[in-house]
């Protein structure tokens, strides 16, 4: 019964891109970001559904889509810089087999942030992106807060839909892409038009938000509540009441701490006292394995090098408890072959100090951008741009989260976050070409301040309703 569910909707899906072929591009997000292959029992999940949406989305806006508008961002040439550097590793990996089987995944992540702005070229076209990743993620964010608020859960046992660690079903991952939207959620609720704001999609986007944010507390991730708190500082800047949202959250906090189950609580308590915690031990000693690794090999050892490393550590000694007396001393143990548990260390062991640098450069040149798009329309008193400087704030505090989630999980290839990537490239060049469309006026002046320019007969001004081929209208899509 669920296959012919996903197969129906697939189908409805696919179906309606012949008529507008950017719902193709929709449709591979919802895929990359859902893996209904995955789920399905036997009817697609031997079809190789994503490379067939794949090319129907390629072959859609090359030849149907208006070229016209398409700007090229100095972003997509570091994602292209990227690209040649990862082939570059994975020719010369050290481990070929694997490093091949993670490129097989990379380069179509990449190569589709690449793609992605270039088919953004309208307002109703970066909405319907943000909303379709939404969604997405919200089909597993829903299922997590409903087990976790039925009482399920547990560090590595709530079941996200799929029952392996897969995108974005793995625990960590997964809260942190969850605290990552909440902005973006927010900015739906007040901006969006697909869905108008109503009551209804208020009470969605709170229930979701919800959920969002008990994913930390099902999955017992502590990336999770870290990213949650950063998130907390960063809304301050988007607030009006300062005082009261600080008063709200600290009686919200106290709240709910003892509503939440020990094993969560006892959990991030190792976040203090990590040498106790042979997860937490093990990690910081991976990283050192990787600095010293890196001095060796300086342009890195391609896709999965962390397979040879071999790691001794001292766990110290935790508090004295009468059922395991054991417990108190300290306790030495080798692990090999760990994982990074950081996109840094990850980057760094894998593509090396030049790798680690384009990658920190396309995160801050991102960072950068948002903040000057926030402040440039932040006061704007125009109603067609009122969207932007939200849009703008609410993408950079979800980046920023992300940033800070990786440094404790391996990310840095997400296929999710190249989507926000790619959304954030569409609003910069969407935003630009605007403005050169309609010539630079003061930001700042009323619209009635602003005076009419002249307009030929059977010519259409900027600020006219728009039809197709223009920078918004009902053939947006």
């Amino acid at each position: 019964m669920r296959d012919m569910a996903f197969v129906a909707f697939l189908f409805a899906f696919i179906g309606l891109g012949f008529r507008k072929p950017f719902l193709f591009i929709l449709c591979f997000c919802y895929i990359d970001i859902v893996a209904p292959q995955r789920l399905s029992y036997f009817l697609i999940n031997s079809i190789p559904i994503s490379l067939i949406v794949f090319g129907l989305a390629m072959v859609g806006w090359l030849v149907f889509d208006d070229k016209r508008d398409t700007r090229w961002s100095g972003r997509q040439s570091l994602l292209v810089l990227l690209l040649l550097y990862c082939w570059m590793t994975t020719v010369g990996a050290d481990f070929p087999v694997e490093a091949a089987d993670k490129w097989s995944w990379v380069w179509k992540a990449l190569i589709w942030a690449i793609f992605l702005p270039l088919t953004l070229r309208t307002k109703l076209r970066i909405e319907a992106l943000a909303l379709i990743m939404l969604l997405s993620a919200a089909s597993i964010a829903i299922a997590g807060g409903l087990k976790t608020a039925a009482g399920g859960g547990g560090y590595g046992e709530l079941q996200l839909l799929l029952n392996e660690n897969f995108g974005l079903y793995e625990g960590s991952i997964m809260s942190t892409v969850g605290i990552a939207i909440i902005p973006l959620i927010l900015w739906y609720r007040r901006h969006g038009t697909i869905f108008p704001p109503d009551w209804r999609v208020s009470l969605f986007c709170f229930a979701l938000c919800f959920a969002c944010m008990l994913l930390p507390v099902g999955t017992q991730a502590r990336t999770g509540l870290v990213c949650l708190v950063v998130l907390a500082i960063l809304s301050l800047r988007a607030v009006q009441h300062r005082l009261l949202y600080m008063a709200g959250a600290g009686l919200l906090a106290l709240a709910a701490i003892p509503l939440l189950p020990q094993s969560f609580t006892q959990r991030m308590e190792t976040i203090e006292g990590y040498k106790s915690d042979e997860s937490a031990s093990t990690r910081v000693a991976v990283w050192q394995w990787t600095w010293d690794y890196a001095k060796d090999h300086p342009f890195g050892g391609g896709f999965n090098a962390y397979l040879q490393n071999h790691v001794r550590v001292k766990m110290a000694a935790g508090a004295y408890d009468p059922d395991a007396p054991q417990s108190n001393r300290p306790i030495v143990y080798e692990d090999q072959a760990r994982a990074y548990h950081s996109s840094y260390f990850e980057m760094l062991g894998e593509q090396g100090y030049p790798g680690l640098a384009l990658w920190l450069l396309l995160h801050g040149v991102g960072i950068v951008q948002l903040e000057r798009l926030r402040r440039r329309y932040r006061k704007t008193r125009r109603a067609e741009e009122q969207w932007i400087a939200p849009l703008a704030t609410a993408l950079q505090h979800g980046h920023i989260v992300y940033l800070v989630g990786s440094l404790f999980v391996g990310i840095a290839f997400q296929p999710f976050i190249y989507m926000m990537l790619a959304l954030e490239m569409g609003l910069s060049t969407y935003v630009r070409r605007r403005e050169n469309e309609a010539g630079w006026r003061p930001l700042m002046a009323r619209p009635a301040q602003v005076p009419a320019r002249p307009s030929l007969p059977g010519t259409r001004s900027f600020q006219e309703p728009a039809g197709r081929g223009t920078i918004d209208g009902p053939g947006a899509l």
